[in-house]
């Protein structure tokens, strides 16, 4: 992506023009958490699994005045699991009459009061959601990534700018953007304290993360969404999926986006699904004291992987003219360590409660939409083995979606899965 050297804006300039932005509309950047209005807020959740149940007590533990009053997913079985830990754990009392069940549950969970909906499903579902959710004038909590794919992508940005049109408030599950730890780090950054940054990496080297095998009477779709976090087409990929952190935090710090990636990946022990196990990228994004010049280009190599019984890092570090930080707490040439407090997945909520008491809204759509592209244009590169620019996976017409073939039990075993898993430098 080029730019004229006349209208670029360095990173110091674009975190001096967001905070006065910021002050002008009286919207702080973290928000004091546990303070509850005399009016409550009606909050509804769509996709009661792990995360989306997580997420609502978060919610309730950010604001006493949260009330959960309606659910939505797929399954009766996870409706069901998820009312009752939202009794025991965060004594929500949630009428039968208001969990909705099916693929068009979240259309009923819109149709009710609530004041803000939270977005848990599987990422494939999350700009049609999204969509919904603004068109119906509801804040939005959506969890990160926020699509699978370039055209998800889009619909996420112009749903995001119809929010703001609107008044809405909206927050990402980009936790980091909440931590003390990483503000005030980053902060610093941006205001010279390592000089001008040359080079970063990213990191999320784990384990093998959760499976479901598949039950007597289950559908393929059925399979795949219980088991969604191993299928591409649901997920993007875990360097969209859970990456998308790390990758965030590089955008964050360098006020940018990449403009090209070259990355690489492989599948070598997952047990369900269609993805990878590991990616390494190379992300190159524009130097701000030379924007024109892709030769002088800052890059930020970034690893993922998801395997057992190997070394794991889940970090980020970036390297500067006059130091080294982690961007959460530790800079090389400075005494003291940034402490941090609080728990960032209740400090989201807590902003995001604050922006629409207070009237002032916050949107982070943008800024999310822009680090999930950073994953897809990864994967895309690690895929085909080929060099991904920015403008080409914005721009991508590919869409993922539900595989063209069966998932019988003859066909796993003769590997029609493994036959539609991507190999690099193959047409």
């Amino acid at each position: 992506m080029h730019r004229d050297k006349t209208s670029y804006m360095s990173r110091r300039d674009f975190v001096k023009a967001t905070a006065a932005a910021m002050a002008a509309t009286g919207v702080a950047p973290h928000l004091v958490r546990g303070q509850q209005s005399a009016t409550p807020l009606k909050v509804g959740l769509i996709g009661c699994g792990g995360r989306g149940t997580g997420a609502a007590q978060n919610a309730v533990e950010a604001d006493p005045g949260v009330k959960i009053v309606a659910l939505a997913d797929v399954f009766k079985d996870r409706l069901d699991a998820c009312r009752k830990s939202l009794k025991e754990k965060s004594h929500q009392d949630i009428d039968e009459k208001m969990c909705f069940e099916g693929f068009d549950a979240y259309k009923k969970v819109l149709e009710t009061d609530v004041d803000y909906v939270i977005l848990a499903t599987p990422p494939y579902y999350r700009p049609a959601h999204f969509e919904a959710c603004i068109d119906a004038g509801k804040h939005v909590f959506m969890e990160k990534p926020v699509a699978v794919d370039g055209p998800g992508v889009r619909r996420i940005i112009a749903a995001g700018r119809k929010a703001k049109e609107k008044g809405l408030s909206v927050v990402a599950g980009t936790q980091r953007r909440h931590q003390k730890g990483y503000i005030e780090t980053i902060k610093r950054l941006h205001d010279g304290a390592i000089g001008t940054i040359l080079s970063g990496q990213a990191y999320w080297n784990g384990g093998q993360l959760w499976y479901r095998l598949r039950e007597p009477g289950w559908s393929d779709m059925d399979w795949m969404i219980r088991d969604w976090v191993n299928w591409a087409w649901l997920s993007g990929d875990h360097i969209v999926e859970q990456h998308v952190h790390n990758l965030d935090v590089m955008n964050w710090v360098l006020g940018a986006h990449p403009r090209k990636v070259v990355g690489m990946g492989g599948r070598a022990r997952r047990v369900t699904g269609d993805q990878y196990d590991f990616f390494a990228c190379d992300f190159f994004y524009p130097n701000p004291n030379a924007p024109d010049k892709a030769d002088q280009d800052i890059h930020v190599l970034s690893q993922c992987r998801q395997i057992n019984g190997c070394v794991n890092d889940v970090s980020e570090r970036v390297i500067g003219e006059k130091g080294v930080s982690n961007c959460n707490g530790w800079i090389s040439n400075l005494s003291e360590l940034i402490k941090g407090e609080g728990n960032p997945y209740v400090q989201e909520h807590a902003d995001l409660i604050a922006a629409i008491r207070s009237e002032k809204p916050i949107n982070e759509a943008q800024q999310v939409a822009e680090s999930t592209l950073c994953g897809i244009m990864g994967r895309m590169s690690a895929y085909t083995g080929k060099a991904v620019t920015w403008d080409e996976a914005m721009a991508s017409d590919l869409v993922l979606s539900p595989p063209d073939y069966e998932l019988t039990e003859e066909n796993i075993k003769a590997g029609v899965i493994r036959a539609h898993i991507h190999i690099p430098g193959k047409a």
